[in-house]
């Protein structure tokens, strides 16, 4: 095939337009993923031309998994803004089997009653991988100063990258996360399934995970209780991991949305102020 030709294949296949607004740009991307597919995210980056830190920041897997398929690639608007006005360039991605993204849903754990939730925040973690090679090429991101942020279910992809402890990302923050939230048990009642399997997965993410992290979790979380989330955090902590955890007061009414809400930053900024600066 010509040169001409691949590289306007390669230009089709990575890069839509992109739109300038107060000095931003923001573009959707298709980048390559796992085993050959292809990932939608969206690409936030900030005035300046220089090489500039990267965030990722990655989104939740609704309960009703037949939503899945009419998701859109993630904004995270506020949280996102707080990153682009401290020079960071912002990736969103949308993993395997949300929305347009490409491939089967990787991050499946099986039966509620035996979850295999350590897999499924690995497959997770692969997306997210991806997406960090992907953008540690482009011209405009400093490869060596990467943060990792997730929400929910990509919270705890985060925490499971963790594991792997991936060069160039200098810490990982973990809004809520977890696996199993608001599923029907068997007595008909909604909640977490088996969450002993979750301190059990957090455990072995923590025996190899040496990434300074940051865990947010509210006192009214309905996914991801205090008590739950203090035992997976210990739990991290305790095989070796370094989860540095904030337990939050009940935000809204229901202090799961803590990152994707417009309210919720005078809660989660000096918190993530903090965390970063000690990075440095």
């Amino acid at each position: 095939m010509p040169s001409r030709i691949l590289a306007a294949l390669l230009v089709f296949i990575f890069v839509w337009p992109a739109a300038a607004q107060d000095g931003q740009r923001e573009q959707i991307v298709r980048l390559p993923g796992p085993g050959g597919t292809t990932l939608l995210a969206t690409v936030m980056r900030p005035p300046a031309e220089a090489r500039q830190p990267l965030v990722v920041i990655n989104h939740g897997s609704p309960a009703n998994g037949s939503q899945r398929a009419s998701m859109t690639p993630p904004r995270f608007t506020t949280l996102s803004s707080w990153f682009l006005a401290r020079g960071y360039v912002v990736a969103l991605p949308l993993r395997r089997g949300y929305g347009e993204s490409g491939g089967g849903w990787a991050e499946a754990y099986g039966r509620c009653d035996t979850p295999d939730y350590f897999s499924a925040g690995l497959q997770g973690a692969a997306d997210i991988q991806a997406t960090i090679d992907f953008m540690r090429r482009q011209p405009y991101v400093a490869s060596d100063r990467t943060i990792v942020v997730g929400q929910s279910a990509g919270g705890w992809a985060t925490v499971a990258l963790s594991s792997l402890n991936p060069p160039g990302v200098l810490g990982m923050i973990n809004f809520a996360g977890g696996r199993g939230g608001h599923q029907k048990l068997p007595g008909g009642s909604l909640g977490n399934c088996t969450p002993s399997a979750l301190v059990q997965a957090a455990a072995r993410y923590g025996a190899t995970a040496r990434v300074p992290s940051l865990w947010i979790y509210t006192a009214n979380d309905s996914f991801f209780g205090p008590d739950l989330a203090g035992r997976m955090a210990a739990a991290y902590d305790a095989a070796g991991g370094k989860a540095n955890y904030k337990a939050l007061p009940a935000f809204d009414r229901d202090g799961h949305s803590l990152a994707s809400s417009s309210s919720g930053v005078s809660l989660w900024s000096p918190l993530i102020e903090s965390f970063l600066a000690g990075l440095r």
